[in-house]
């Protein structure tokens, strides 16, 4: 994130103040075990909203006219620390863009508020990200800061998702590191896969559309027939169309127009086009829990190559949220560690990821080669930990923490019940390790969410067949 420029050389914004300066770091009573400067969004905000007085309302507008509304608090501007009203404004803001999603954002609160929030989005890198990313690429404007007195009304849908299991189907996930697939019949699974590939860096569409191909080929040929197709992948899907994904991130924009953002249309038809639906990774995550569980209210997270989420209601419905809590801000030091695709400091993907255990070796005193991919890492934790290793159990134990500290923030904005964690990073003891850790937390620092939140992590077969049956489902046959 660009609040490094701020620091090292200015980004013409002068009234933000340095990180270093921040009064309202909380130190938390649980510090990580192998990162004691972690400094959780959700203290510092507590701690803001305990000084501020001034009442600030905000809108989140969408382009199908969805309207989500948030309040917070802003010191005064008499008050010594004012200097930091934009800051804690611009951490809410980025949270609700990337967790809620929307590109006009209605402010009702001190000018100067507003001012701060326009300049963000046009002057610093992290906010033009966001407005590239959130704002053009996802609902095709970018992102507007409004002063009004007025917010427009809240309204918004929600829908059912999947949860169709007649028929022969086939379900797939295309990760990071891996893609999944799996022939389900009548709900039954009758072979599943998993391929190792590396989306990421390939600059061809062809890799991906040949991949996916393949691993849909290998299912079907398990069935006597392909009624339906229903698919998960990380990123943004709009009608089957891909708003934006980290997974194509090496195509060059105009290959991505061409080749890319009707890639799972053009697949639909080259399979007679049958019922063929493509969403977000963590919604069908969340499906997975709640089909599972027999449960709604379910916030599922991935623990990946990135981080995926989403969330079931209490109705058994999805929202028009994106659940990108990849990017959404969970530590507010100055020297949080930087994302690597937005700049940004202190994001969700480097504590819920592969990337997190990546980071975390040099402090656990793991030693590995430098070159090494970000999977076989991982892998390398998962042995140490398997035969009893502490420097491996220091990093579970550290992201149990960030989780906990994670998941109080995620229950202001989700109505959260039940809370499913999986993913690769979540495989084997570890597993376990985390979710302790996370209660932990929410035991010592948050009690009125400990009793009221239930911690979920699938079994092995769960694990290999529930997110394939989830996504199976997601098409209606007929």
């Amino acid at each position: 994130m660009d609040w490094s420029l701020v620091r090292a050389r200015g980004s013409g914004i002068k009234d933000a103040p340095t990180f270093m300066q921040n009064p309202f770091l909380v130190v938390p009573s649980v510090l990580p075990v192998l990162d004691p400067g972690f400094r959780p969004a959700v203290l510092a905000q507590r701690a803001f909203g305990r000084a501020a007085t001034v009442p600030v309302r905000i809108a989140l507008e969408q382009a199908d006219g969805s309207v989500f509304h948030a309040s917070m608090r802003v010191l005064a501007a008499e008050h010594p620390d004012a200097a930091w009203n934009g800051f804690f404004v611009e951490r809410l803001a980025k949270f609700l863009l990337w967790a809620w999603g929307g590109w006009r954002i209605w402010i009702d609160g001190p000018p100067a508020v507003t001012d701060h929030l326009q300049r963000h989005y046009r002057d610093t890198d992290a906010g033009r990200f966001d407005s590239e990313i959130i704002g053009k690429r996802i609902y095709d404007h970018p992102i507007t800061v409004v002063a009004t007195a007025e917010l427009p009304a809240a309204r918004s849908t929600t829908a059912p998702l999947g949860r169709h299991l007649d028929g022969c189907r086939i379900g797939f996930d295309l990760g990071g590191s891996d893609r999944k697939v799996a022939a389900v019949r009548d709900g039954e699974v009758v072979f599943s896969e998993e391929i190792v590939w590396d989306p990421y860096f390939q600059k061809d569409p062809a890799y991906h559309h040949d991949g996916i191909m393949d691993s849909l080929r290998r299912a079907a040929a398990h069935l006597p027939r392909v009624d339906a197709i229903g698919g998960s992948a990380a990123g943004v899907y709009v009608n089957n169309r891909v708003k934006v994904a980290s997974l194509f991130r090496g195509v060059s924009p105009e290959d991505f127009e061409r080749r890319v953002r009707n890639l799972f249309l053009d697949l639909r038809t080259e399979w007679g086009g049958i019922p063929f639906d493509v969403v977000n990774d963590g919604e069908v995550t969340a499906l997975a829990a709640s089909m599972s569980l027999g449960a709604n209210s379910v916030l599922g997270i991935s623990m990946g190559t990135s981080t995926a989420a989403g969330i079931v209601t209490a109705e058994g419905n999805i929202t028009t949220w994106l659940n990108e809590l990849a990017f959404a801000p969970l530590d507010y030091r100055a020297d949080a560690p930087r994302d690597e695709w937005s700049g940004d400091l202190g994001c969700g993907v480097q504590f819920f990821s592969q990337q997190a255990v990546g980071r975390l070796l040099a402090p656990a005193g793991i030693a590995v080669e430098a070159t090494m991919p970000l999977p076989e890492k991982l892998r390398h934790v998962q042995t140490l930990m398997a035969a009893g290793d502490d420097r491996a159990m220091g990093i579970y134990r550290t992201i149990g923490t960030y989780l906990g500290y994670g998941v109080a923030q995620y229950a202001g904005f989700y109505d959260v019940r039940h809370l499913l964690i999986l993913g690769r990073v979540t495989s084997g003891a570890g597993g376990d390790v985390i979710i302790a850790g996370a209660k932990a937390v929410l035991d010592a620092e948050f009690p009125e969410l400990s009793a009221g939140i239930r911690f979920h992590m699938p079994d092995e077969k769960e694990k290999r067949h529930g997110q394939a049956i989830a996504a199976a489902s997601l098409p209606l046959i007929g």
